[in-house]
């Protein structure tokens, strides 16, 4: 491998490492929020979850959702939580109960250190309630929907700069599917209204649900023809899984991930072309995970419960892997992708998970999405790498290796994120760091198990958990290290500082 300052990619948005909280399962209720749980605090939010949340650095979540959005009528979580409406929501047969909304959200973002990234329902609503929300939200005072939020209890204004134009509309699961063309019309006009509220706002709108979806690549082209002067971003989504146990095959899904950020960017790029546009739209993916062991589980769920624990993976050493590789492809791919939510953070396809009335934990994808977030800061360099190669079932030609490069000036740190994805040997790493002088390894941390299926569960939190001992080490400008089978891997390297004179 050679890494040099010089191979500058962009500097990376922290948003990247941002995640999501929907009202689905035990996401919000039994998740973030328990008022009878011993650790709650008085507005009913769990502080051990808070903790856990705050040790992730999360950036951005994005809020209420996903598919629950499309039948989502805001108004019902805003005021006296007694005098809300308990609904039916259709998209994942359960009853919302509305005890959570936008100002307790809000607060808990706050509390969280993270910025919110709001949906509006293009579902079963429009352009109205979409720009009502932005003036309930943002709009400082001195109007109906503004007073109302202070009558709430919230004078100053929430302040939400991001936000979605709804959700995966070219799905049939979907409440409210539109086409490409009555979505990219709606869009565009709820997304005139939103910014006549507030000028300020960003806004990402939807692209495919997944790279697969038959109007792939045409819902893109569409919507941003219609649509393109209103919006800032177009959001990506997917989700792997290897429920037919070939794990060479599962490792090498990135590679699909890389294409379908490389393809969307291409139609985005020739829609501003055909526009003679100045505009570069940015990328948000702002769904992604591993989403398989769940499935049929969920199937046998009662519905019309509150609640129920759908979603609710149990993520293996493999999945972790997984993720790193996907957060590799992130990283390596910031200078177009600005915005990025790990689906989702407690629960439901979830790096925490928690047992109603008892306790939390890290799930095996906690640490790769920690490492990325708390090291993943500053600028993405492009390593060139070589590295041997193999067939899978679906790809061809796969780097066994897998890594990116961070540099973060200010702190004169550089991090290397690899991942070694044969399952039967070791690799020894051999990389070219001389442009960066005299850096000296400060820690070669790596998450690895002799068993790839190994999960963290309530009885046993820490069966997969990330150790320090890894041998990098930095000799004259040849960074080496060995690189364990099935691993992940971050090396973080700082500047040799000169001892101040007396």
């Amino acid at each position: 491998m050679i890494i040099d300052p010089e191979y500058r990619i962009a500097d990376i948005d922290k948003r990247i490492y941002g995640s999501f909280l929907e009202h689905l399962g035990r996401a919000v209720y039994g998740g973030i929020y328990e008022p009878d749980h011993p650790q709650a605090d008085e507005g009913g939010f769990r502080t051990d979850v808070l903790g856990l949340v705050r040790e992730l650095r999360v950036p951005i979540v994005r809020y209420p959702g996903g598919n629950f959005v499309s039948g989502y009528r805001w108004e019902d979580g805003v005021g006296p939580p007694e005098r809300r409406p308990r609904r039916l929501e259709l998209a994942w047969k359960s009853v919302e109960p509305n005890r959570v909304g936008t100002n307790e959200f809000a607060r808990w973002a706050r509390q969280a250190g993270a910025d919110v990234l709001m949906a509006v329902n293009l579902g079963t609503r429009g352009v109205d309630a979409a720009r009502n929300l932005v003036e309930y939200c943002n709009h400082p005072s001195g109007t109906y929907w503004s007073d109302l939020r202070a009558e709430h209890g919230y004078r100053e204004p929430h302040g939400f700069r991001t936000w979605c134009l709804g959700n995966e509309m070219d799905g049939p699961w979907q409440i409210g599917q539109k086409t490409a063309a009555e979505y990219g019309r709606l869009a565009n006009e709820a997304g005139k209204a939103m910014r006549g509220v507030d000028p300020a706002i960003e806004l990402i709108a939807c692209g495919s649900s997944y790279r697969a979806m038959p109007t792939y690549a045409d819902w893109e082209a569409t919507v941003l023809d219609l649509a393109y002067d209103q919006v800032d971003y177009l959001s990506l989504h997917t989700y792997y899984g290897n429920s037919d146990g070939d794990t060479p095959n599962y490792l090498a899904r990135t590679l699909d991930m890389e294409a379908f950020i490389r393809e969307v960017a291409a139609v985005c790029d020739y829609v501003k072309a055909k526009k003679r546009s100045k505009k570069t739209i940015g990328l948000a993916f702002d769904e992604w995970n591993v989403w398989y062991h769940s499935i049929e589980p969920d199937k046998r769920q009662t519905p019309w419960q509150e609640a129920p624990p759908l979603l609710e993976e149990a993520y293996t050493f493999e999945d972790a892997l997984l993720v790193g590789c996907m957060l590799i492809t992130l990283i390596r791919n910031a200078d177009r992708v600005r915005i990025a939510c790990l689906a989702q953070l407690v629960n439901a396809i979830a790096p925490i998970m928690t047992e109603t009335g008892g306790g939390a934990w890290r799930q095996t994808i906690f640490y790769p999405y920690l490492h990325a977030s708390l090291y993943g800061r500053g600028t993405s360099l492009r390593p060139i790498i070589h590295s041997p190669r193999y067939d899978s079932k679906d790809f061809a030609d796969v780097p066994f290796v897998e890594a990116a490069a961070v540099h973060d000036e200010e702190e004169e740190t550089l991090t290397l994120f690899v991942a070694n994805k044969d399952a039967d040997s070791s690799m020894p790493l051999e990389c070219d760091i001389r442009g960066f002088g005299d850096y000296a390894v400060v820690c070669h941390l790596v998450l690895e198990s002799e068993d790839p299926k190994a999960s963290n569960t309530a009885a046993r939190p820490d069966a997969v958990v990330p150790h320090s001992g890894g041998d990098a080490a930095n000799d004259d400008g040849t960074l080496r290290a060995t690189l364990g089978k099935l691993s992940w891997n971050v090396i973080r390297l700082r500047r040799r500082r000169e001892p101040s004179l007396p």
